[in-house]
């Protein structure tokens, strides 16, 4: 058994998109570098979702925390969450990347969440967490809008 093991020393806050009512579009998280991390989580939570509406969502990957170069990570894409007929409200779809999967032969380093929202106004967000920091504990890496880590 672990003891004096915290989440908060092995899982950081990397990137958000902040929980919102989201017109028909397409939002983004940062872009996080994953030299920092060995894997990542994404989770994508869909609320309330308008009539007919759909949600998507993928990883995208850079050489650049500018988003030099940005292209998708194969694999990546989620089911597309729906409205029409399945009501998937509510729920939410996880996407866990290992920092291999990326173009490291060609200096891809940085990964964001996209997600798509189509049809119609619906809530949405998403969050990545930075998992098995390389260096230190991983709430060193937290975003700056990470108000408090409780460790008890």
């Amino acid at each position: 058994m672990l003891t004096h093991v915290h989440a908060a020393d092995n899982v950081a806050v990397a990137a958000t998109i902040d929980p919102d009512v989201t017109a028909a579009s397409t939002v983004t998280s940062d872009w996080v570098d994953m030299s920092d991390y060995h894997t990542i989580l994404a989770v994508v939570m869909a609320g309330t979702l308008g009539t007919n509406a759909t949600v998507d969502a993928k990883l995208e990957q850079a050489t650049s925390a500018a988003g030099a170069g940005a292209k998708d990570i194969s694999g990546t894409d989620i089911t597309q969450l729906t409205q029409a007929g399945t009501d998937q409200s509510d729920s939410q779809a996880v996407i866990s990347l290992q920092s291999d999967a990326l173009d490291v032969a060609n200096s891809f380093q940085f990964v964001r969440l996209s997600i798509t929202i189509g049809t119609a106004t619906s809530d949405a967000g998403g969050i990545i967490l930075g998992v098995a920091p390389r260096v230190g504990p991983a709430s060193d890496n937290d975003l700056a809008s990470v108000a408090e880590v409780v460790r008890v």
